[in-house]
């Protein structure tokens, strides 16, 4: 079971993410020291990326490519900063109408 911070994170992340994208098709999970961010599809969720905590509020983002690896983002920053980067480098496939 996750500890309450990292239930939090992913709270925040999922209310920064829905409200820089303009639409609640988007929810985040934990998985270990990872914050996953899925896209709601009609049949299952969808994993489109993730977040790595490196250390206290300072992460770096992957997106998972079609083969299902895991292919690094630029850049490390705080929640915030990293929820801007990933929705700038990504929000083709973050939209709702995109699957």
């Amino acid at each position: 079971m996750p500890a309450i911070p990292t239930k939090h994170y992913a709270t925040e992340l999922q209310r920064q993410l829905r409200s820089l994208l303009g639409h609640e098709q988007i929810v985040t999970q934990t998985y270990g020291r990872h914050l996953l961010i899925k896209r709601l599809d009609d049949d299952e969720p969808t994993v489109v990326a993730r977040l790595t905590e490196l250390a206290r509020n300072r992460y770096s983002a992957a997106f998972r490519s079609q083969t299902g690896r895991w292919e690094p983002l630029p850049g490390t920053g705080s929640l915030h900063e990293m929820a801007e980067i990933v929705v700038t480098l990504l929000q083709p496939y973050l939209q709702r109408d995109n699957y």
